[in-house]
């Protein structure tokens, strides 16, 4: 008989028996480098894990979601690392890995300079060549404490332990229950290298971070909080091998010549002037052309739809936010108040509220149901300055905001339709790939109304998802403060993943604003509330297809959608008499008559991304024809002057790229 005390534990869902003391790394045989940690009865474990009778242990391999965080979390550690090592005044804030990446924040006498993040990563790649061993080891408060008694923020956050949330990344830090430390030894001696507070889990060693790069820094708040000190945060990037991050950073490459704050600048659309206030944006011409492209299209859609039109103000009393509950649970989002006529008026950052109004203003009847109010309505948020980003984060939006109300019968019915409605408008902007968000709530404070009113909901929005036949992403916690919605998540052509269209649906609002209907059988029946947003905003949306483009619109959305080039001064009367005949169809056209060389005006006409060029020459003049030139810098002569409308025509109204 065995001697050596025996545990049963679950693996690739069978029972194992494993000598007592078996850690989570020998129950899976794990080399360290492909499978760096386990989920242990669902909760994430280092490797060292020491398992119990009967838990379930599974690999978590590095290339795997929970595997990049923690390899990116492990990153974050030899970032403070180095920093204090070679700052030795630096104290620590917080570390978290974050999409694609990771970043830690430092309190430093002076911001880190270009030199200064070369010099921290190529400490932190001796730490890693080191091979420094990840060790976890449970602390008392008074014993965190006393070991990090230099670090002020680290004892803010043992003073905050059980309630510090995700929004600031204290919880990569603390969490309910005991506190931890872990320690960075000496793969030698076991000599400690530095210490850090964490709930972790970490890798082995610092040696399995496969490839890493430092970004950039920046100022940012402690905690997010204007309020709180601003800190010095370096970014970085890490992941599972160096092919996946020079691909990373061919993306980022990509992305920065897409930038749509660049390309708004370049292409002189819209501009942001520091005399207006930050994140407050204002149209240039062009951009003004491609706005009101984009707002009637939209407009002609909706009244298809049956959709009816409304204006509301842009300012509106403390009282209806109070009703709304907004007051309550968003002032935190909201510009500060301004006192009229001896009371408190505010800023809206939502429509919705006065949409209820406008459908309270007189009795209503199940015949009118459902009733689709839509307005472009302008709305101002109190954005951070450190979020403040071009035009997908800004102060001042417009929203293509419509709210419907329906009978709980209607509802799952309007919501499908509605959830179409979104997709087919979106891909008629020329977005197509798609996946859905459902954000529910969680057990914080924050959500308002009964539970049973939040099942039938979320139950409405997840039957319409299905139908949709799309992935399906669970958001926990992620809902508004009245409601469950649905997000549309679209990618753009580099790939990455923009949150557009919302559908919410609100049992709550028509409570508060005691919405009624009178029903077919004559009693009053409370209406079902759905809000929709299909852009977000005028200005987000603008921003990502901007970026989506990159900058090259598609010719019904192009500002100038075509550009007139005489080869000489005697050539403009006759590209004068193409661009009459084409702005008779409705074309945006300029012809350059300006002094420049024919060639110098093909480049310009190239930077501005103008779709086509229509150049002529004797030859031409004499056909009654032109040259088209494409975006491409392919050309096709003596095109006949009709046969050169239609095809312009043609392609504006189909909405195609070229």
């Amino acid at each position: 008989m065995s001697t050596v005390p025996e545990l049963r534990i679950i693996r690739d869902g069978s029972e194992r028996v494993v000598a007592a003391g078996s850690t989570a790394g020998e129950v899976l045989e794990a080399d360290g480098r492909t499978v760096i940690a386990a989920r242990v009865d669902g909760e994430l474990r280092d490797l060292a894990y020491p398992v119990r009778e009967g838990e379930r242990v599974e690999p978590v391999a590095i290339g795997s979601d929970d595997g990049r965080a923690i390899m990116r979390h492990s990153a974050a550690h030899v970032l403070a690392q180095a920093v204090q090592e070679l700052f030795p005044d630096a104290r620590l804030g917080i570390g978290p890995p974050v999409e694609n990446g990771f970043y830690y924040d430092f309190d430093v006498a002076e911001p880190f300079t270009p030199d200064d993040l070369k010099r921290i990563e190529k400490r932190m790649r001796e730490i890693v060549k080191q091979g420094q061993r990840f060790s976890r080891r449970a602390v008392s408060d008074e014993e965190a404490r006393e070991e990090l008694a230099r670090e002020p923020y680290k004892l803010e956050l043992i003073g905050l332990k059980g309630g510090a949330g995700s929004d600031d990344g204290a919880d990569v830090e603390v969490g309910a229950g005991e506190l931890t430390i872990y320690d960075n030894l000496d793969a030698k001696s076991g000599e400690l290298r530095w210490k850090d507070l964490c709930r972790g889990p970490h890798l082995p060693t610092t040696r399995v971070i496969p490839a890493f790069k430092l970004m950039r820094s920046g100022g940012a708040y402690w905690r997010g909080s204007e309020k709180n000190p601003q800190l010095q945060r370096i970014y970085g990037t890490a992941w599972e091998s160096r092919e996946r991050q020079e691909e990373h950073l061919k993306l980022l490459e990509e992305a920065e010549k897409r930038d749509h704050r660049r390309l708004g600048a370049e292409l002189d659309l819209f501009s942001f002037p520091p005399e207006i206030g930050s994140g407050l944006a204002v149209f240039h011409p062009k951009g003004g052309v491609v706005r009101r492209v984009m707002e009637d299209y939209s407009r002609r859609r909706h009244e298809a739809a049956g959709y009816e039109f409304v204006n509301t103000p842009h300012i509106t009393k403390q009282s209806l936010f109070e009703v709304s509950g907004h007051l309550g649970w968003y002032k935190d989002d909201m510009f500060p108040p301004m006192e009229v006529d001896g009371g408190d008026y505010y800023l809206k950052p939502m429509n919705c509220p006065m949409h209820n109004l406008i459908f309270r203003a007189r009795g209503r009847s199940y015949r009118e149901l459902p009733l689709r109010l839509f307005e472009f309505g302008s709305v101002y948020r109190f954005e951070k300055s450190g979020v403040v980003h071009g035009l997908t984060r800004v102060r001042g939006m417009t929203q293509d905001d419509a709210h419907i109300y329906c009978t709980r019968e209607q509802m799952v019915g309007e919501i499908k339709n509605l959830l179409g409605f979104v997709l087919d408008l979106l891909r008629d902007y020329g977005l197509d790939e798609f996946y859905l968000e459902l954000s529910t709530r969680d057990d914080s404070e924050k959500f308002i109304g009964v539970a049973e009113d939040w099942a039938e909901a979320t139950a409405a929005l997840k039957e319409a998802a299905d139908d949709s036949g799309l992935d399906l992403v669970d958001d926990p916690g992620g809902a508004a403060f009245y409601g469950p919605k649905i997000s549309v998540q679209a990618k753009d052509a580099i790939g990455r993943t923009w949150q557009l269209s919302t559908i919410q649906v609100d049992f709550n609002q028509p409570k508060r604003f005691e919405l009624e209907y009178q029903a077919a059988d004559g009693s009053r029946q409370q209406p079902v509330m759905i809000h929709r947003a299909l852009f977000g905003s005028i200005e987000r949306f603008f921003g990502v297809l901007l970026e989506h483009y990159a900058g090259a619109m598609p010719p019904w959305l192009a500002p100038v959608q075509a550009v007139g080039i005489p080869i000489g001064d005697a050539h403009v009367p006759h590209l004068e008499k193409v661009a009459a005949r084409l702005r008779e169809r409705g074309i945006r056209v300029e012809v350059d008559a300006s002094a420049d060389r024919m060639q110098k005006k093909i480049r310009n006409a190239q930077k501005q991304k103008v779709p086509y060029m229509l150049l002529a020459g004797d030859d031409d003049v004499a056909k009654d024809a032109v040259s088209f030139r494409y975006r491409d810098g392919s050309q096709r002569n003596g095109v006949p002057i009709e046969e050169a409308v239609e095809e312009i025509v043609r392609a504006v109204e189909s909405r195609i790229q070229v």
